[in-house]
């Protein structure tokens, strides 16, 4: 008897506790879920959620040992089951909890989300049970009807639980007060005042960029994607070797920029660095006396937020067509001390619901997107002449067998939109990977091949090398053939022989006349596209004999590092006013094209070579057509690398080959 006293003692003394943090998880909790809003209290709210549910986990383990062992002896069925049903809900919900705390809340593990709040609905039902039943039992089997039916319950119970449960949501109201008096860090006005708007009354123009309140963000709404890094580790180094991540900084994006705020002021440079550089158009750091900072703003090139952030697509012209809108604040978003960071990021974790809405906007998963920057025009405000359509891959793409739009017929009958192709599934252990364990690369890849290339990044460099060469354009020889072919002085009749084509060789001095055929097989878009007129894509065509000795070559590149200029390339000639060549990607100085050579999605280029078999050459021919590409002509990569000994590399995207026998035409024939 004295030991179950002393258990009776105990459980009263651990029950007034654990029924405090039991009536203030379950409010909480419930607040939380059926009251869904993103204010400061909500948020103090997740995290006296959190605190208390793991002391409730704590005193849980206490008090089923604690009552176990006292009521062992006692026969009630039904009671035992309501108590091992009640407690085992209560486990549940208490590890799906603790998970929570300790590992967050990850796309691939919503359901353990879902399991904590159904076992929280669900316990609690069966604590009622438990109850409702022992209740009954007591008042059946006990005539005295004073007699205690809780005995571990005492009368200070439930007002002790009470009045902590009050104290807490008025520790939450008093703390969100607080948090409400402190002066935010964010300063949305333009970082360099005064501001100048030569180009109207518009704050980013010549960009087309708007954002939600129609002024200036704090480059911390903007920029800071290292931050991200945090949580989101694996993507950000991914992000890191992206083109995007380095839009501003590279050299030759800076030697261009450099020049444009030189001839027509930095001001101009709000044209380009909508989408090379959104933290420092946004921020509003381009106008006189700011600075084209490739350490700070522009440092980051394409942030996290420079993507993530963006709502809506404004038109489809591009040049930054995109409004901004800042993702929702998480408590201490503008701090940046390593404590603030830490309770910033435990929330985000813990209760990603509105981070989610931030993240992935609707407009995120369309190829819309992509049109606000990977389509261009340049006007009279820059050029001095008027509009000109320049870079289009989204039109091209909507014209393109992949976007559904069109009545093409194509190997892909379903839609594959631009994320498809350069933001493939891989694989991940990233919080925000799919049930598959799966998410999209962020390494957007590409055909800029000198950035890491440069940066010495070999593994960007050599996914961007795959990339180009899976057999998205293919090149082919067509196999000639003679319709007037000897290959035997015997007559054998043509209802017997298997072949229907006639051979192919070719006379020594006879004119050979080769058709090769370059297919834009698999691009979703123009091939080339983006800036076809400062990188270079040729075919090197070759023909040689059985000893290797040349007979025909086009495409070849001298000891100077250029390419043969009588080759076949797909590119563009952009002129001024004056017909001249703007070889220095000047684009503000552009008025047209002299020249422009593409192939659009699920089209073919036909292009005919010819050259004469000489006397000396022999049998057989090796006649070879290589695809060739290379980021930056020569002549732009010295000036725009700064550098008269670059030699950027060169990619095979495709090759074909085949082999001609050559005779010696008889007199008789």
């Amino acid at each position: 008897m004295k030991q179950v006293s002393n258990l009776l003692d105990k459980e009263r003394a651990l029950i007034s506790r654990l029924a405090s943090v039991t009536i203030i998880v379950i409010l909480s909790g419930f607040i939380t879920y059926f009251y869904q809003s993103h204010s400061v209290w909500q948020q103090l709210t997740y995290i006296l959620h959190t605190i208390i549910g793991i002391a409730l986990s704590i005193l849980l383990v206490q008090y089923v040992v604690t009552h176990f062992k006292r009521t062992l002896g006692v026969r009630r069925p039904l009671v035992l089951i309501s108590g091992i049903l009640a407690i085992t809900l209560f486990g549940l919900l208490v590890a799906t909890g603790l998970h929570i705390t300790f590992a967050g809340q990850h796309e691939s593990l919503r359901w353990v989300n879902e399991y904590h709040i159904i076992s929280a609905y669900f316990a609690v039902l069966f604590i009622l049970i438990h109850l409702i039943v022992h209740l009954y039992i007591e008042t059946s089997q006990r005539k005295k009807a004073k007699s205690n039916k809780f005995p571990s319950l005492t009368k200070s119970t439930l007002k002790i639980a009470l009045i902590s449960s009050a104290a807490s949501l008025l520790i939450v109201a008093i703390s969100s007060f607080i948090y409400g008096t402190l002066e935010t860090e964010y300063f949305d006005e333009a970082k360099i005042q005064p501001y100048q708007l030569p180009f109207g009354n518009h704050p980013f123009r010549p960009s087309q960029t708007e954002t939600i309140t129609g002024g200036f963000m704090d480059v911390r709404r903007v920029g800071g994607s290292d931050r991200c890094g945090d949580c989101h580790n694996s993507i950000t180094d991914e992000w890191r070797s992206s083109i995007h991540a380095q839009a501003a900084s590279d050299i030759s994006y800076q030697t261009n920029i450099n020049l444009l705020a030189k001839t027509k002021g930095i001001a101009a440079t709000r044209y380009c660095e909508g989408c090379h550089a959104p933290v420092a158009l946004l921020s509003g750091e381009l106008t006189e006396g700011g600075k084209l900072d490739t350490h700070g703003h522009m440092h980051e090139g394409v942030s996290c937020m420079g993507c993530h952030g963006i709502d809506k697509v404004v038109h489809l012209n591009g040049v930054a067509s995109y409004r901004f809108v800042p993702a929702s604040n998480y408590l201490f978003s503008d701090k940046q001390t390593w404590l603030a960071r830490k309770i910033h990021n435990f929330i985000i974790q813990i209760q990603p619901r509105q981070h989610r809405r931030d993240m992935a906007r609707p407009v995120s998963s369309d190829s819309t997107l992509c049109a606000t920057c990977h389509t261009a025009f340049i006007d009279k405000d820059l050029n001095n002449w008027g509009w000109i359509k320049l870079q289009d891959e989204y039109g091209a793409w909507l014209k393109s067998p992949y976007s559904g739009q069109t009545q093409q017929s194509f190997s892909q009958s379903s839609i594959v939109r631009c994320h498809d192709c350069h933001m493939p599934l891989v694989k991940s252990k990233d919080p925000s990977r799919d049930k598959n364990g799966l998410v999209r690369s962020h390494r957007t890849l590409g055909a800029n091949t000198v950035i890491p290339w440069l940066n010495n990044d070999y593994e960007q460099l050599s996914k961007t090398i795959e990339f180009l060469q899976s057999d998205k354009v293919r090149i082919n020889i067509e196999e000639p053939n003679r319709t007037q072919a000897i290959r035997s002085k015997k007559f054998i009749d043509p209802s017997i022989s298997t072949d229907k084509n006639a051979p192919a060789y070719f006379y020594l001095g006879e004119e050979v006349n080769i058709k090769v055929v370059v297919t834009n097989s698999q691009v979703g878009h123009n091939f080339p596209g983006g800036t076809i007129d400062i990188n270079e894509v040729w075919i090197n065509f070759k023909a040689v004999d059985a000893q290797n000795n040349v007979i025909y070559e086009s495409g070849e590149i001298n000891s100077g590092n250029d390419v043969d200029p009588n080759a076949y390339f797909y590119r563009s000639l952009p002129i001024d006013r004056n017909g001249k060549h703007i070889w220095r990607h000047d684009l503000f100085n552009m008025t047209g094209n002299s020249y422009k050579n593409i192939i659009p999605s699920g089209k073919s280029d036909v292009v005919d070579y010819k050259f004469i078999i000489p006397s000396w050459a022999k049998s057989p021919l090796s006649v070879s057509a290589v695809l060739r590409y290379r980021k930056f002509n020569n002549k732009y990569a010295k000036w725009a690398l700064q550098d008269d000994r670059i030699n950027p590399p060169i990619v095979d995207m495709a090759r074909h080959a085949i082999t001609l026998p050559v005779r010696i035409k008889k007199e008789i024939e």
